[in-house]
């Protein structure tokens, strides 16, 4: 089979490899689509064998098929293997993670926070970008037949991390909602809540994100370039600020207008990754009875969840992606990708 690995310094090769066989618990998946993520770029950009290192994590990488967001139909079975669970021609998506298996973490359905160490397809393990895949039985997640296998690549991580911080916020019809950033899981977000009867806000600072934001479903849409945001949401909001905000950007500036535009007994998210942020904390959070939380992608659980609600809600989840590659342009997929000009990429089979 083929598979992309990334060498670092924005180099990646199409390799072949030999087309898995399932060990007695695992279950061979035939590829019918694999995400491309902003996380991916990691690997792509960074230094030969130091991508890890911005995760906070050890180990090279190297080796290792990319692609953390695989979906497709499960092509032969462990001999362990339930057969009630799992029937090959299911389609099905991955949870991209695995652990122990017998730590609370583990058992509560968080492997990617296992207390012993964790797998994560496409970044410590062969991922989805290549013609099969060969993971645990217990990382699929089936998927509703009214989805496309790139919804379910796109519900295995950015748009399914979306739908975990709005279960997070209990975000429901009674809330305005501000979500910074319009990347895919900002989209997404706009997307899900507006589908849950939230009044949604949505803020970046590219002008044609801000523009395409109603497109999702945002009810105002804010270019924090040209107005301050915080300013902008109380003005909408009668001076009182929203019930709940989104960070989505992983930006300082974003996470510090998230949470200055909060209402009194407002609840914040921080989804996006990396960098810090600095706050007044008396009158940002103290004295406005302001619940904060960190949401950490999604359990299996949640994943299934999310693909019920977008199948039952109608939602277009597919509305997030911009460009489809085939896995033989790859090179080509993630020159463009990595101008960060478009919306989300996916390869297709």
């Amino acid at each position: 089979m083929r598979g992309v690995i990334f060498q670092g310094d924005r180099v990646l090769e199409i390799q072949t490899f030999a087309d898995p066989e399932p060990g007695p618990d695992d279950v061979v998946l035939e590829m019918k689509a694999s995400g491309m993520c902003g996380s991916d770029l990691h690997f792509y950009r960074a230094p030969a064998g130091q991508a890890l290192a911005a995760f906070g994590m050890t180990g090279d990488g190297a080796g290792f098929i990319g692609g953390h967001e695989p979906c497709g139909v499960v092509a032969a079975i462990g001999s362990a293997v339930d057969p009630r669970a799992v029937r090959v021609g299911d389609r099905m998506m991955v949870h991209h993670y695995d652990g122990c298996g017998f730590c609370d973490l583990c058992r509560t359905g968080w492997p990617q926070m296992c207390e012993r160490g964790n797998v994560i397809y496409g970044a410590t393990a062969h991922g989805g970008h290549a013609d099969y895949l060969k993971v645990p039985a217990r990382t699929l997640v089936p998927l509703p037949d009214e989805l496309s296998f790139a919804a379910g690549a796109a519900i295995s991580c950015g748009t399914g991390t979306a739908y975990g911080a709005l279960t997070r916020l209990d975000v429901n019809a009674r809330d305005t909602l501000a979500v910074f950033g319009q990347g895919p899981v900002g989209q997404a977000a706009v997307q899900l809540a507006a589908a849950m009867g939230a009044e949604v806000v949505a803020v970046d600072i590219a002008a044609e994100r801000v523009a395409r934001a109603k497109d999702f479903g945002a009810a105002h849409a804010i270019d924090s370039t040209s107005v301050d945001p915080v300013e902008a949401i109380r003005e909408l909001t009668g001076g009182k600020g929203v019930t709940k905000a989104l960070d989505c950007s992983g930006a300082p500036p974003a996470r510090v207008a998230a949470v200055k535009s909060a209402a009194k007994w407002g609840t914040v998210a921080f989804v996006g990754e990396g960098s810090t942020v600095t706050l007044d904390v008396s009158p940002d959070l103290i004295r406005k009875q302001l619940t904060v939380v960190g949401s950490y992608t999604f359990s299996p659980v949640g994943q299934a969840d999310c693909a019920r609600f977008i199948a039952r809600h109608g939602v277009q989840a597919d509305l997030v992606f911009t460009d489809r590659w085939r896995l033989d342009d790859a090179v080509e997929a993630y020159a463009a990708f990595d101008k960060q000009t478009g919306g989300k990429a996916v390869i297709e089979f």
